[in-house]
């Protein structure tokens, strides 16, 4: 995905809802936004946080926060793994496991050479190969498996920094790409092969300088922005021949004068002896194929120049393609007409209603390989209407589905132009299974091998259920991914009765283990798990069967020969009983208008419900409220009652209180009387004891009785 420029905000359109959704959390601008392999989870990354957020609903699972001095530099996923790739401003690269944030492991930062300040990254599509460039002409490609530096590449000198990198990916290079494109400061984009170093092409220049690129998912286009604001599409067959040939013939083909010789080098046992073969030419044996007419021929020419005839023999010779060309070799053989416009009005009708739930039927732990699939269904049922009520179809579409699931043009193709020639009259018996069909396998294996065909008579065991459940899988659920393509080789290199024949091979070639079975549920196991068959074997004993089975019940003469699907426009396919489709289809749309009617009316009863139960509940609460508020009001009452109680008590004790208060008051008054009174007399006794003692001084200090008189008089007049 683009980087981003938002201030503290990201935003994520929902295009199937047709809405926005705003996910808040930086505080910095956006700098790069990296969406997973399954698009469930994204990275956003600014210079001082990452964070990982759920897609699904739009949350903030995780946040990752550095010191200001260090600095993120961006932070991404890896393809085909849940592993999340981080680089620091310091050239520190980390790993880390997305579910729990553990870290994985550390890439060593280089001890020797200057530092290159990394800025732009780029992983290969199996993920396996991590190439690193910023402001230096020096690119690192770092090995992710054994997390070692692989090399170091120099560009030219007129780059000084890489602003962009990006690798040019193949269909036939398995992930692993080869070609890995440099974006420099001088607006030059140059494409390097990271094995050899050389460079192969390049696109812009100084005076139309490429601001941004990015390349096809296949490979076959480059899409840049230019300085001057133009976007300008290559295509990468035009940039260089090398992508545009067909892969390197593994052997070697001389145009003669009468027809073509396939020359092909085989060595002698005594070659696998080196202490007695030394100095011993190498013994060749040329094998040339029988002269056949102009018409043949041509009938074997295929696109890209490859010659069906070779194919077959190369294939004999070793069993299977190279996996690095299979698919190349596949879409030659079935010679696919790749109709992107008749392609693109099937899809964009949209899904189509038989396969809207598909995921409930058929769970499937990748979300773009369930997506693949439903898109690949939903075409073909709009292509035939038999196809959106075929259950089994699913089945027959998901190998294919796994294969291509990168270019679901090419897988749509490869599934039509199987069902069109593997699947001959597969559907006149709709919604059976193809007795005639089945019934053709049981004369093949009724020849072949009477006594194994016998015991299936005897234990009830009918082609239904050992011939059909291996056509309705193409072999998918009783083979391996391996085995299933090395089959495949050779059902697309012959005639379409090779995969009937195939199956009989298959019965044949496990009889001594279905000898044993007796119950029918044993059969039914076997004959959907994988079993211990010798794949090869099995495939040289198809051949077999093909040239020895009698012309009268061989299917080769009951089914017709290999046609391709027509340019511009898909042929029409009719070959079911369309009344039965059709009766199918009304019944099906009857009984989704039915469920929509009877969805729509469960929802008006639980609405009507939900209200009623509503209102019971607002009336339980506005009765419980009253109920509370008069209990309220009880309380009150005592609350107060208690309190004028309370009250006349304190009153009772204050006027008993003021009553003691007054006797105190006036014993308190009269005590202080008293005390007075006496406080009186006891001044007049003084006094008087005073006078008393003053007379008696005078008496003795006169001694005159007139004096005296006098004294006592005074007294008497004092008192």
């Amino acid at each position: 995905m683009s980087p981003l420029t938002l201030l503290g905000t990201l935003s994520w359109l929902e295009t199937t809802m047709g809405i926005f959704i705003w996910m808040r959390g930086h505080e910095g601008a956006v700098s790069s936004v990296s969406v997973h392999g399954s698009g469930r989870y994204a990275i956003s990354t600014s210079a001082d946080t990452a964070q990982l957020w759920d897609l699904d609903t739009f949350q903030r699972k995780r946040k990752l926060n550095v010191r200001q001095s260090v600095g993120i530099q961006r932070v991404f996923f890896l393809p085909l793994s849940n592993t999340i790739l981080s680089c620091f401003n310091d050239d520190s690269i980390f790993a880390w496991e997305s579910d729990t944030l553990f870290c994985k492991y550390q890439l060593p930062v280089p001890d020797e050479g200057p530092r290159i300040h990394y800025k732009a990254f780029a992983v290969t599509r199996d993920g396996k190969i991590l190439a690193a460039g910023g402001r230096s002409n020096l690119l690192h490609l770092w090995c992710l498996d054994t997390r070692q530096l692989l090399r170091v590449v120099q560009m030219p000198p007129k780059v000084r920094t890489v602003r962009q990198l990006e690798f040019l990916p193949d269909s036939f290079d398995g992930g692993a790409s080869q070609t890995l494109g440099v974006l420099s400061q001088d607006g030059v984009m140059r494409f390097i092969n990271i094995q050899t170093c050389k460079l192969l092409f390049n696109i812009g220049s100084h005076d139309d300088a490429i601001t941004a690129a990015t390349v096809s998912p296949n490979g076959r286009h480059i899409v840049t922005i230019m300085d001057n604001g133009s976007l300008n599409i290559y295509s990468v067959q035009c940039l260089t021949q090398d992508y545009n040939k067909p892969p390197p013939s593994l052997v070697k083909v001389v145009s003669g004068g009468e027809c073509s010789a396939l020359t092909m080098k085989v060595k002698s046992e005594a070659v696998q002896r080196p202490a007695k073969t030394s100095g011993r030419r190498v013994n060749t044996k040329v094998l040339r194929p029988p002269a056949v007419p102009m018409t043949e021929d041509k009938e074997n020419e295929l696109p890209d120049g490859l010659n069906k005839k070779r194919l077959v023999t190369l294939l004999k010779a070793f069993g299977e393609y190279p996996a690095k060309y299979r698919m190349f070799v596949w879409r030659s053989l079935l010679r696919l007409p790749e109709n992107h416009a008749a392609f693109s009005s099937l899809t964009d009708k949209g899904l189509h209603s038989a396969y809207l739930s598909i995921q409930e039927r058929y769970p499937i732990k990748s979300h773009k390989l369930q997506r693949g699939l439903q898109r690949v269904l939903s075409a073909l049922a709009h292509w035939a209407a038999i196809f959106g009520e075929t259950d089994y179809l699913p089945l027959v579409a998901f190998p294919f589905v796994k294969l291509f699931q990168n270019n679901p043009l090419l897988c749509f193709e490869v599934v039509a132009t199987t069902i069109v020639n593997w699947c001959q009259h597969w559907f006149e018996y709709f919604p059976n299974p193809p007795l005639n069909i089945l019934s053709m396998a049981e004369n093949v294996l009724a020849h072949h091998d009477k006594e194994l065909l016998q015991h299936l008579i005897d234990c009830g065991v009918t082609s239904q259920l050992y011939v059909w459940p291996l056509l309705e899988t193409l072999f998918s659920e009783v083979l391996t991914r391996d085995e299933w393509l090395k089959l495949f080789d050779n059902v697309f290199s012959n005639h379409p009765a090779f995969l009937l024949v195939s199956v009989v091979s298959y019965v044949t070639c496990c009889r001594a283990p279905l000898l044993l079975c007796s119950h029918k549920e044993d059969f039914e196991y076997f004959f959907h798990h994988r079993n211990n068959l010798d794949v090869s074997a099995a495939i040289k004993e198809t051949y077999r069967l093909m040239e020895s089975t009698p012309a009268d019940i061989h299917p080769r003469n009951m089914l017709d020969d290999f046609q391709p699907l027509t340019r511009g426009q898909y042929p029409v396919f009719n070959k079911y009983p369309t009344y039965i489709v059709e009766y199918q289809s009304q019944e099906r749309e009857r009984i989704r208008q039915q469920e929509v009617d009877y969805l729509r009316e469960r929802q008006a009863v639980q609405e009507l419900r939900a209200e009623v139960v509503q209102r019971q509940a607002e009336d339980e609460a506005w009765y419980t409220q009253q109920e509370l508020l008069q209990q309220a009001e009880e309380k009150r009452r005592d609350i107060l009652q208690q309190e004028e109680s309370k009250l006349a008590e304190q009153r009772t004790r204050l006027t008993a209180m003021k009553r003691e208060l007054k006797v105190k008051e006036l014993q308190l008054m009269d005590a202080a009387r008293r005390r007075f009174l006496k406080h009186q007399q006891d001044q007049r006794l003084t006094e008087l004891h005073r006078l008393d003692e003053q007379i008696q001084r005078k008496i003795h200090s006169f001694n005159h009785p007139f004096m005296l008189c006098v004294m006592c008089l005074y007294v008497l007049y004092c008192i």
